[in-house]
This record gives C-alpha cells, sequence and structure tokens, in this order.
C-alpha cells in the first residue's frame, strides 16, 4: 500500500512541476516579447520561480522515501 501511495505522490508532484515550470516560462517569455528591455531581471526571477517550483517535486520524492520505508 505504502508503495502505491509513494507513486501516486509522485506522480502529483511531477505533474504540478512540470504544469508550474510550463506556466512559468511562457509567461516569462510572453514578458520579455513585451518589454524587451527587461529581459535580463525576467530571467533572473524565472530561474529563481523555477528553483521554487522544482523544490516540490525533490520534497514529494523524500516524503515518497518515507512512507515506502514505514
Amino acid at each position: 500500500m505504502g508503495a502505491i501511495a509513494a507513486g501516486i505522490a509522485m506522480a502529483g508532484a511531477a505533474i504540478g512541476g512540470g504544469v508550474g515550470d510550463g506556466i512559468l516560462i511562457s509567461k516569462m517569455l510572453e514578458g520579455m516579447a513585451r518589454q524587451p528591455e527587461l529581459s535580463g531581471q525576467l530571467r533572473t526571477n524565472m530561474f529563481i520561480g523555477v528553483g521554487l517550483i522544482e523544490a516540490m517535486p525533490i520534497i514529494a520524492f523524500v516524503v515518497a522515501l518515507m512512507v515506502m520505508n514505514k
């Protein structure tokens, strides 16, 4: 049962991370197209956002490992 729960948790985290990254990057590109002079600031903020979004699947992976080993 723990393996199923871990798989569901990882699937949700992977889907959420992928959707979040896609939305963030598309909005950043849209902002760069509208105001090219802000591209450096937008890119910096995008990398910070991607790092925060990618933290969720990593935390979910650790929680999944803990659930499986319980």
